[in-house]
């Protein structure tokens, strides 16, 4: 049987294994919770997507799509090609009721992404990066696996905000190069 996790150990975990316990417990109950908080990231990213993407066949990667929130909203966005990773398989096993994925893979934290630069038209991560959750190094090979035009949406929450190695490493890429960005700030 599994536990509630409260909402606030995410921000304190320290390893993908802390990670991969948390949301195995969580994984029953994590979408009831996020509804109850009023979660919006994954519509708020899929809408960000489909207004710079407008061809909805192309393949999207949800990097670590949990339970399956962000497939929905891009489904709901009219996305048709929906692959997902995830640490977690209870997480994915939530992901793969939802029927809104091509095919989702379990990785382990650390290891490749698993597939090759231009797989994928955009990657989204919508409420992954920041503190407690994904590292901020996933960024490095995040932006590594976009092909030229491939397009990254990714959200950080206000923990990931304050600090500065955050939007240092998005900085880094975009004073590297052909990477530009559109900063879209959403409060509700």
């Amino acid at each position: 049987m599994s536990t509630k996790p409260d909402l606030s150990a995410a921000y304190s975990l320290k390893t993908a294994e802390d990670s991969v316990r948390l949301y195995a417990d969580w994984a029953e109950s994590y979408d009831a919770e996020l509804t109850d908080n009023a979660y919006a990231t994954p519509r708020r990213c899929a809408e960000a997507l489909a207004t710079h993407l407008a061809d909805t066949s192309l393949p999207v990667l949800d990097f670590g799509c949990g339970t399956g929130l962000s497939g929905q909203a891009l489904a709901a966005a009219g996305f048709e090609t929906i692959d997902g990773i995830d640490l977690s398989a209870e997480m994915l096993a939530q992901a793969h009721a939802k029927q809104v994925y091509r095919d989702l893979r379990q990785i382990d934290g650390g290891a490749p992404l698993g597939h090759a630069p231009g797989d994928y038209a955009a990657t989204v991560a919508a409420g992954v990066i920041g503190v407690g959750a994904a590292p901020v190094t996933v960024i490095d090979p995040i932006m590594e696996s976009l092909a030229a035009g491939g397009l990254f949406v990714l959200s950080l929450n206000d923990h990931a905000l304050d600090l500065p190695e955050y939007e240092g490493a998005l900085d880094s890429w975009i004073g590297s190069g052909p990477v530009s960005y559109t900063h879209l700030r959403a409060h509700e």
